[in-house]
């Protein structure tokens, strides 16, 4: 984990806060193998780790942001992800194996290993907390939503809620403790749960869920369909997620195409 971190510990703007919080216990525990007993402290690293180059490093001023913003970003993400998996008050061992598979697809095998990892410290953490004072972890979900909403653009967040929506689905079930906890996040997030709606509906082959992943209902006019089309792509654009690197725009990617099947379908049907 020492020679290839998925996550730093340099998280930009998201170093503060709840999230930040969350990452000094998280992620200080699991790299203090990087300096041993040469005087390592949480504070230390997310100020000074090997993420926050200097000016003789090959990354410039506008990359060290991008890079504190993706880190944030994934960190984010696992720490959602681990709330909603736990939502149902169990961690089935289907639920952490899709978890593992979709880090490992999307992000390859150090992300897997790492992720892993870092979800495994935010449980514990998360049953510390909930021992120590019942419902304070959900009050600190919502705290870090409302940071995400403040510092992420609307397609960085969106982007994360189709990460979210994949992993509840991954395991091939999807509890209604899950899908409570994912509106919960949406709502915090500062999204609609028609956006929601839409992304858990992505890849689905039926008619219906291509409604829904356009955001509109079946009675709309063939306009008013054109015009929703527009407006996702707008909205979903991979561009619009380029800074949080290659691997989060492939995905974008295929959430796009994602969406052109659902428009596609919803064109067959009424011969447009």
């Amino acid at each position: 984990m020492a020679n290839a971190k998925w996550i730093g510990g340099f998280l930009g703007l998201l170093s503060g806060g709840p999230i930040g919080a969350l990452a000094g216990f998280v992620l200080g525990s699991l790299f203090d193998k990087l300096s041993g007993d040469n005087g390592f402290t949480p504070e230390g690293y997310f100020e000074s780790s090997n993420d926050s180059y200097s000016s003789t490093d090959e990354y410039n001023r506008d990359e060290r942001v991008d890079r504190g913003t993706r880190n944030g970003f994934l960190f984010s993400m696992l720490t959602l992800a681990s709330y909603i998996i736990r939502a149902d008050g169990k961690i089935m061992h289907s639920e952490m194996e899709a978890v593992r598979t979709f880090l490992r697809q999307n992000f390859g095998a150090t992300a897997e290993e790492e992720g892993n990892a870092i979800m495994l410290k935010l449980f514990e953490n998360e049953k510390r907390m909930e021992a120590t004072q019942p419902g304070s972890y959900r009050s600190v979900i919502a705290d870090a939503c409302m940071q995400l909403a403040r510092v992420l653009s609307r397609p960085q967040r969106l982007q994360m809620l189709s990460f979210l929506a994949a992993i509840a689905k991954a395991d091939g079930r999807l509890a209604s403790e899950e899908i409570e906890a994912l509106r919960f996040i949406t709502n915090n997030l500062g999204l609609d749960e028609q956006e929601l709606n839409s992304m858990l509906n992505l890849g689905a082959t039926t008619l219906e869920a291509a409604y829904a992943v356009l955001e509109i209902a079946p009675t709309a006019s063939d306009d008013e369909v054109k015009a929703a089309y527009k407006r996702m792509v707008v909205k979903h654009h991979p561009d619009r997620v380029a800074s949080l690197g290659d691997d989060v725009r492939a995905a974008a990617e295929k959430k796009m195409r994602e969406i052109n099947e659902a428009k596609d379908l919803i064109y067959k049907s009424r011969g447009l």
